[in-house]
Formats: C-alpha cells, sequence, structure tokens
C-alpha cells in the first residue's frame, strides 16, 4: 500500500532547534493552512476510518487549505474500475477537516479507497492521492473476528520521541492485520503539556516532538484540535490508521484530568484561565469530533453522542461507553442512592435495551473506566472516587449500584457472552469477578481485561474493591510511578473470535507484539 510522503518540512517554534530537541516538522502540520500558498491541496496528516460496518465506514481526512474531498475505492489496489464518493468542502468551521460516509459496500470484503483534495475553485488543481485500505464487517459466522484494544496516548509528557522511533507500539499492533482497533479514551492529553526533553532515571535525556498547541493545557478550540493533530505527527499511526479502522470512545484526558460534568476549576490552578470544565468539555468534544470519524459525532448527526453500538457481524457487537458526560460529581461514593451513577439513567436503559436486543454470540462492553479497580480521585484536595469502585468492600455504594443493577439485568434477561475491555490505569491485567466472592451476588461470573497505556507513564496495579468479587488472575505493571515509554510497560490487547467454534480467545501484548497471557472463553454461556 502507498503512503503519500510528507509535504515540505520546517522546525517547529519552541526556542531554537538545539535547545528545544524538537526534529523539523512539516510545515502542513503546523497551527493554521497557510491559504497564500501556491500549488494544490494536501493531506499530510493521512487519512482514517471509523464506525465500518457490513455495508459502509466514514473515511477522514484534513487539508491545508480549503478543498473538497473526493473519495475513490476499488477492490484492488490498481483502482481500474473506480467507484467516486463526492464528499464535504473542507474548511476552517472543522479545522479544515471532513468526513465522507461510504455506503452499499460489499459485506467482509478488503476495500482500497484514495482520497483527493481538490481546490474548491477549480476542481481541475488535484492534490496527490492518499490511499488506504480496510474490509468490512463479514456476513458470515465462519469469516471470524479479531480486534486490538488499548488507551493512553501520549500522557504524563511522553510524547513522540524521534530516538525511540516514535510511537512504534502501532506498527506491532498492525502486524497482526486487525479488523478494526478500539481506542478505549485518554486519545490525546489536553492537560498534559509536552516539553522538549525530560530527565530519565538513569540520568538520560527523553525527547520530545514539540509544537505550540502542547506547550500548556488546552483551554481554546484551536488548543484542543491541535492537541489531536500532535499525534499525527508520527508516522507509525498515519500507517496503522490507513489500514486499520478505529471505534474510538473518550474518557478524561481530551478534556481535563478526572473532570465531570458541572466541575469548576480552583482558582489556585493558574494553568487555567477557563473556570467551567463544561465550556472546556464542549471545546473538546468538537475538536474530538472533528479529528476520529465518528457517526454519531459527524457535525449534522442526530445522535450527538459517544456511547453506541458496532455491530460486526453474526459473532461480535461492541457496546461503546461514555463514563464520563453523563456521570454525576466525583465524590466519597458511599451514597445509598445514586441515579445518576457513572452512565447516567438514559445511557444505562439505552445499555440494558440494546445488550437484550443483541443476537450476537459476543457482548464486549468497551467501558473507558474499569469496574472493580479503585481509581482514586485528590484533584480537589479529598480523596474522591474516580471510577465506580470506592474500597469499601461490601454492599453496593455510590456509582457501584448503577454497575449492580446492569449485571443483575444481564444475569436475569440470560444474556450470553458479555466481557468488558478498558484501559484508563496505565498497566495491564485480566480481573475474573465471581459471585461467591462478592458481596453483591446477584449476577453471573464474567471477565474484565485491561490494556494500555500505548505511549505514556506506566503506573503499578491499583487495589481491588471485593463487592463484585474480583480476582486479579494475571497483572505486569511496573513497581515505580509514570515509567517512561523508554522503561518499557507499554501494552495493548487482541481479541480473536474463531468462525468455527465461536470461542473468543484474549491475548495480552507487549509493545513489541510479544504475548504475556492468554485466556480462552467458551461461546453460549451466560457467565464462566
Amino acid at each position: 500500500m502507498s503512503h503519500r510522503p510528507f509535504p515540505g518540512r520546517r522546525a517547529v517554534l519552541r526556542g531554537s532547534l538545539a535547545a528545544s530537541a524538537a526534529l523539523a516538522l512539516p510545515a502542513a502540520l503546523g497551527t493554521a493552512p497557510a491559504f497564500a500558498r501556491s500549488g494544490r491541496p494536501e493531506a499530510g496528516w493521512g487519512v482514517q476510518t471509523g464506525d465500518v460496518t457490513r455495508d459502509s465506514g466514514l473515511v477522514w481526512v484534513r487539508s491545508d487549505r480549503p478543498a473538497r474531498m473526493i473519495v475513490e475505492t476499488s477492490a484492488t489496489e490498481s483502482f481500474r474500475h473506480p467507484r467516486r464518493w463526492r464528499g464535504p468542502l473542507l474548511g476552517p468551521g472543522t479545522d479544515f477537516t471532513g468526513t465522507t460516509r461510504l455506503r452499499g459496500l460489499p459485506p467482509g470484503e478488503q476495500i482500497h479507497y484514495r482520497v483527493l483534495l481538490t481546490d474548491p475553485d477549480d476542481p481541475r488543481r488535484t492534490g496527490e492521492p492518499v490511499t488506504g485500505t480496510f474490509r468490512t464487517v463479514p456476513a458470515r459466522r465462519r469469516d471470524g473476528v479479531r480486534f486490538l484494544w488499548s488507551g493512553d496516548l501520549a500522557g504524563q509528557g511522553w510524547g513522540i520521541n524521534p530516538d525511540l522511533g516514535g510511537y512504534r507500539i502501532f506498527d506491532a499492533m498492525a502486524r497482526l492485520d486487525p479488523d478494526f482497533f478500539l481506542f478505549s479514551g485518554d486519545t490525546v492529553y489536553a492537560d498534559g503539556p509536552i516539553a522538549a526533553t525530560a530527565a530519565l532515571p538513569d540520568g538520560g535525556t527523553w525527547r520530545n516532538i514539540t509544537t505550540e498547541e502542547k506547550s500548556k493545557v488546552a483551554e481554546t478550540l484551536a488548543e484542543f484540535r491541535g492537541n489531536f493533530r500532535y499525534n499525527l505527527l508520527d508516522e507509525n499511526l498515519r500507517r496503522f490508521n490507513a489500514r486499520v479502522p478505529s471505534i474510538v470512545q473518550w474518557d478524561d484526558h481530551e478534556v481535563r484530568n478526572n473532570w465531570y460534568p458541572g466541575q469548576r476549576i480552583a482558582d489556585t490552578d493558574t494553568r487555567y484561565t477557563e473556570k467551567s470544565v463544561d465550556v472546556l468539555a464542549a471545546r473538546a468534544r468538537r475538536a474530538f469530533g472533528e479529528y476520529f470519524p465518528m457517526s454519531t459525532l459527524r457535525p449534522g448527526a442526530r445522535e450527538g453522542r459517544v456511547y453506541r453500538v458496532l455491530r460486526q457481524g453474526p459473532l461480535l457487537d461492541v457496546f461503546v461507553l461514555d463514563m464520563r458526560t453523563h456521570r454525576g460529581a466525583n465524590s466519597s461514593g458511599d451514597q445509598t442512592v445514586d441515579p445518576q451513577g457513572i452512565l447516567g439513567r438514559e445511557q444505562l436503559d439505552w445499555l440494558k435495551r440494546e445488550l437484550a436486543r443483541s443476537r450476537a454470540v459476543w457482548k464486549v462492553i468497551a467501558a473507558d473506566m474499569p469496574i472493580g479497580l479503585v481509581v482514586p480521585d485528590t484533584t480537589e484536595g479529598r480523596k474522591n472516587v474516580e471510577a465506580v469502585a470506592q474500597g469499601d468492600p461490601g454492599a453496593p455504594l455510590g456509582r457501584e449500584l448503577q454497575i449492580a443493577e446492569l449485571l443483575r439485568f444481564v444475569k436475569h434477561r440470560r444474556i450470553t457472552g458479555t466481557v468488558w475491555l478498558t484501559a484508563d490505569v496505565h498497566h495491564t491485567s485480566a480481573q475474573h469477578y465471581q459471585p461467591a466472592r462478592a458481596a453483591f451476588g446477584d449476577f453471573e461470573p464474567f471477565w474484565e481485561f485491561v490494556s494500555g497505556p500505548l505511549n505514556a507513564g506506566a503506573f503499578p496495579a491499583v487495589a481491588l474493591d471485593a463487592t463484585f468479587g474480583p480476582e486479579r488472575v494475571w497483572v505486569k505493571a511496573p513497581t515505580a510511578s509514570n515509567v517512561s515509554p523508554a522503561g518499557g510497560h507499554q501494552f495493548f490487547g487482541e481479541v480473536d473470535i474463531d468462525g468455527d467454534s465461536g470461542e473468543l480467545t484474549v491475548r495480552m501484548r507487549e509493545q513489541d507484539g510479544t504475548v504475556l497471557f492468554t485466556k480462552t472463553l467458551q461461546p453460549g454461556l451466560v457467565g464462566q
């Protein structure tokens, strides 16, 4: 597969090149398109596809100037008989990004596509095509499904390090040729500035590619957009995006660490002049929808939400949760009544309804936060609960009440094949939840698998809460906090569903693709 090269290069300014240790970066990848430049539209940020179904998919691109987006598809790389799709005009209203929905595609087939950007005033002036490929969802069970998941990219100040070859983990993932990638949140760290250098424990120096938008916490829409552009400077990620469709969800760092609706930032946090988290979240949400091909956040989309279900053929439905937008305020988590919970009533009812409707062999619940792992929040000067579990091993309290309601529903409706996947905690582990060990026992056993980070600080394993009876069957985590990607502990997970037997195999993998842990689950069971 061809992949067009970067446009012309320049140094990104944060002091001199020697002082900043930054690399020369593409001019088209700067903070704003150069309207006065001569030539043709260019797409130096690559292409992406997302929310692919049996007969459709979304194709994404960003231009360096106003342009019309055109997509051509073919069954082969030769493009001898292409089918053409006229996309939107790309302009400043969407930061020159856009998506085109391809419809009427054949199921279970490899689709080759190329994106052309044309001058809106002169369609004969067309930029060099940017190519990609993806597979549509199979209609037949025997085709099987294989996908990857992980989260947490460019966190804790660990950005694109040219000395290490950038985000190399994406090349390891691409070699597995998955049907799609589930990006489980913290897709950017809008609250995490990236400096030119950072000290390593061994006395060495970590170098980062830097940009102006990543020099401070994101507050403006332009700064949030710049956070998403930053990751696309990495050629490993761009190659991966051109080959593997994504299913994307968000968590807290797309906005601010541990945020919740209605939150106000303390006056003592001088990094922020905008103190309303709701204002920041609205800007972040807009940039998030512009920089990922998502069916429910496209301009003009009726739903306007992150949570959704992606049906991946007879074997798999993926239920993408949003455990951030609809939650109540972070608190001690000891309430005996908590109707808002972590999902909100509307999303919880939606999830129960869609799980009951699903006829897929496996129902993957893509959660952006874990269920039984205790994730504290001390950002407001007191110990609050950031995820679900609050450390009390007794009966469900606080946000645990919603999870108990959901687990009870799955049991009594005899819903088979539920598996929970998540990231967030910057280590990898496998937990088995068993009612015989739990304070709340009205549910069937289930598994929760945790992976990540992709390129961020790694942290020790957190404590478990016994309310739902988790047992940590396997874990790999550092003993120190904020271990850089140079120190390892970067992870992704693989799910492989066999088309003949229906067995679901989870493989937890290290940055280079090495398998660390394997678990195979049997189909057709309510709990296991």
